[in-house]
């Protein structure tokens, strides 16, 4: 009898050591999965706040400049605009300096001119791209000129297609050993169970009657390790956001809920296929391998 429940330990202690060992890596992938989605989010916010100033000449009339506005947030190009009239350009300043610019000019005019600001939405926040934009709004006689950064556009660029590079290709290298990790943990698991395996063989059940309930067994952990994996990742999740509440502007819950069902879909398929694969040495081995 002690026998049996020693036996039954052991099984559920190799059950359990799988579990969490699957557990952990499917939380490290959605951890990285996490890590990717607000790198891409921060990355377009960034980029959405690139843009530039269109400067109108003094003489141009509000309807004129109203009239570009309504233009500019027709175009998909465009993610939002501003009109910055002469009396909000000198409050700004004003602002800025602490103190009434216009008490310097006595009784001259308001120097500063009409503008607007123009945000780009992330596909076309790129250099070519302004640059197109610029030149058809050049055309336009109640433009004096256009001003943006065109070298900090293009070194947030450059930083961003870095550090997308670098993150596609740690994912890859992410992926392979979790799929590594995940199929030793199986055949580990397997390897205690060999000789039932040939104790059902020499008893005269066939191979698919011998594969179900491991295989079985495999997508239980598998789910289960997911499962698990899904409940820290959210409270990882909340952790971070009770701490870091600007976090929340650049959340997508979509994208969120596809990585949780992404997870669970993954732990399944991996428990699955890797007990099948680990199962066929043991179902075609010779005696003696099973003693190695």
């Amino acid at each position: 009898m002690s026998e049996k429940s020693s036996s039954k330990r052991r099984v559920a202690g190799s059950y359990f050591i799988s579990l969490m060992s699957i557990t952990l890596v499917l939380f490290l992938l959605g951890v990285f999965a996490l890590l990717m989605m607000h790198a891409q989010k921060l990355s377009n916010h960034l980029k959405e706040n690139i843009g530039f100033e269109i400067v109108m000449n003094s003489n141009t009339k509000e309807a004129n400049i109203l009239k570009l506005q309504q233009e500019l947030d027709a175009m998909p190009a465009v993610k939002s605009t501003e009109y910055i009239t002469k009396d909000e350009a000198i409050r700004r300043l004003s602002d800025d300096l602490g103190e009434d610019f216009l008490q310097w000019l006595g009784n001259e005019e308001n120097p500063l001119l009409p503008s607007i600001d123009v945000r780009f939405n992330a596909a076309w926040a790129n250099n070519d791209s302004i640059d197109r934009i610029q030149a058809q709004l050049l055309k336009n006689t109640n433009v004096k000129e256009i001003y943006y950064q065109k070298s900090l556009v293009e070194l947030i660029n450059q930083n961003i297609r870095r550090i997308g590079f670098g993150l596609i290709v740690a994912s890859i290298i992410l992926l392979l050993v979790a799929i590594t990790l995940i199929r030793n943990t199986i055949r580990l698991s397997i390897y205690s169970k060999r000789f039932l395996v040939r104790s059902m063989q020499l008893v005269g059940a066939t191979a698919s009657y011998i594969r179900r309930p491991f295989i079985k067994s495999g997508i239980s952990q598998g789910l289960f390790g997911a499962l698990l994996a899904d409940f820290f990742l959210i409270l990882l999740l909340y952790g971070l956001m009770q701490r870091l509440p600007e976090l929340t502007l650049i959340q997508d819950y979509r994208i969120i809920i596809c990585i949780f069902v992404g997870i669970i879909v993954l732990g399944i398929l991996l428990g699955g296929l890797s007990t099948r694969i680990a199962l066929r040495k043991y179902l075609h081995a010779d005696v003696d391998r099973l003693y190695a």
